[in-house]
């Protein structure tokens, strides 16, 4: 997402960059090719006019026009108005007035609500909570049955009401009895899951209205399919008149939309972005933060957000470990595979090298796959304990066994091999130089946000 965005930016603001001064004729060219950038991405065309107004207002003050380097300040002004664009600050979920806190998700149907509504789950659980899902989606088939599929995978419960074998189709009573089971079991937060329609229509607004007014939750979510574009953000205005939500959730930020939902949602209804969800694992939801939303649409990475990823794998223990198997130089291929795992547990590759500033554009055409360590892994898998701990004895024969094991050539065991010994002898390097200057730490670099 916001690929093809960030190169149209990028070709507008070099235009501008690339110049010792800046003026009214250069600026203008600029904004009018900015916003065809963003007209293109399907943003709303009233956001992008505001959008571009405001950035000429300050690009043609004083302080810019008699700069040094009128350019980068343009660049910093795009960035500032970006993150205010996407809502300023990273917004948290409501704190619960009462126990269990109540949080209600709403949405169109086929906007990836019940797989937020398990992400959720996941992510509260994960911070010590103890999640219960309600399933008041009582009118799509299987509904009910995803849900507690969803559900099972990450070991929470869900509550819903079968009456003579059949799903009691009354979402208002779901929901307000998952409250009292939640308080019955000891649950601290209940996440209900509402029906959604495939257009907005006057029975579900009733429905979810009357549900609001039933439960008084905590905090309203609203989920939108960010692939929709402008359709998205006239769901989002129509519910958040008849609900008036605290927040939106952006799901398939992975997929191939062009970014105008996210750009446009938070100037139309004035309500933050809460959450972006940006795969099918259960896992990947992550809190949305316009800064580094806007840093990454300008090219410029997300260092922020990679380094938390490494340090939901690493805790100050385990880089120390991994740190003092370098510099003792026993570092083996049991270490590798295990750091490999550690890695496709961060996300998509290609989503982490994006993070890394100026590596995006690099990559923007490439395909990687999110399997691209699997024949690594195969390889590594068809060697005995010994020989992974201890690579320098895996000669001929051993290779011709560990090429048949993992269904590869014997060429791709001795390039693997080749560049594991590649790989010690760059860390051999990189320690010596760090024992010379403390500087370079591994623990410290993955532990030190820690503290």
């Amino acid at each position: 997402m916001f690929e093809t965005l960030s190169e149209k930016l990028d070709a507008a603001l070099r235009t501008v960059t690339g110049q010792g001064r800046i003026n009214e004729l250069n600026i203008a060219h600029t904004m009018r090719e900015i916003r065809r950038a963003l007209l293109d991405a399907d943003v709303n065309f009233q956001v992008a006019r505001d959008f571009t107004e405001r950035i000429k207002e300050q690009a043609l003050g004083e302080d810019v026009l008699t700069s040094v380097q009128p350019g980068q300040q343009l660049v910093k002004i795009v960035y500032d108005e970006l993150v205010g664009l996407l809502g300023g600050e990273q917004a948290d979920l409501n704190p619960g007035k009462r126990v269990p806190r109540v949080i209600l998700v709403a949405g169109l149907q086929g906007s990836g609500k019940t797989t937020f509504v398990s992400k959720l789950a996941l992510k509260l659980k994960s911070e010590g909570h103890t999640p219960l899902l309600g399933a008041a989606d009582v009118y799509r088939p299987a509904a009910v049955d995803q849900l507690k599929t969803l559900a099972a995978s990450v070991s929470v419960p869900v509550f819903s009401i079968v009456e003579d074998g059949t799903p009691v189709k009354d979402a208002v009573r779901v929901a307000r009895e998952s409250i009292a089971e939640a308080r019955k079991t000891g649950r601290d937060t209940v996440i209900i899951d509402t029906a959604g329609r495939l257009h907005v229509d006057e029975e579900m607004m009733a429905e979810v209205s009357e549900i609001k007014r039933v439960i008084e939750p905590d905090e309203i979510l609203f989920v939108v399919d960010s692939m929709t574009g402008q359709d998205a953000v006239n769901a989002a205005k129509a519910f958040n008149d008849e609900l008036d939500f605290d927040g939106v959730v952006l799901t398939k930020l992975d997929g191939d939309s062009r970014g105008g939902a996210a750009l446009s949602i938070r100037h139309v209804v004035h309500k933050p972005i809460k959450f972006a969800s940006t795969g099918e694992k259960l896992d990947a939801l992550t809190e949305f933060y316009p800064d580094r939303m806007a840093q990454r649409i300008l090219g410029m990475g997300d260092v922020v957000s990679f380094v938390e990823k490494a340090q939901e794998q690493y805790d100050e223990e385990q880089a120390q470990k991994l740190e003092r198997k370098i510099r003792s130089q026993k570092f083996d291929l049991e270490d590798f595979l295990e750091q490999l795992d550690r890695i496709k547990k961060m996300g998509s590759v290609k989503d982490l090298l994006g993070m890394i500033p100026g590596v995006s554009r690099q990559i923007k055409d490439l395909e990687i796959e999110d399997d691209a360590f699997m024949h690594i892994e195969a390889m590594i898998q068809s060697m005995t304990p010994e020989e992974r701990r201890n690579p320098d004895l895996i000669n001929g024969r051993r290779r011709l066994r560990i090429a048949n094991g993992s269904g590869l050539e014997v060429s791709d065991v001795n390039q693997l091999l080749k560049q594991f010994r590649d790989m010690q002898k760059m860390m051999k390097t990189v320690m010596k130089l760090s024992g010379r200057n403390r500087s370079v730490d591994l623990g410290s670099l993955l532990g030190a946000q820690r503290n």
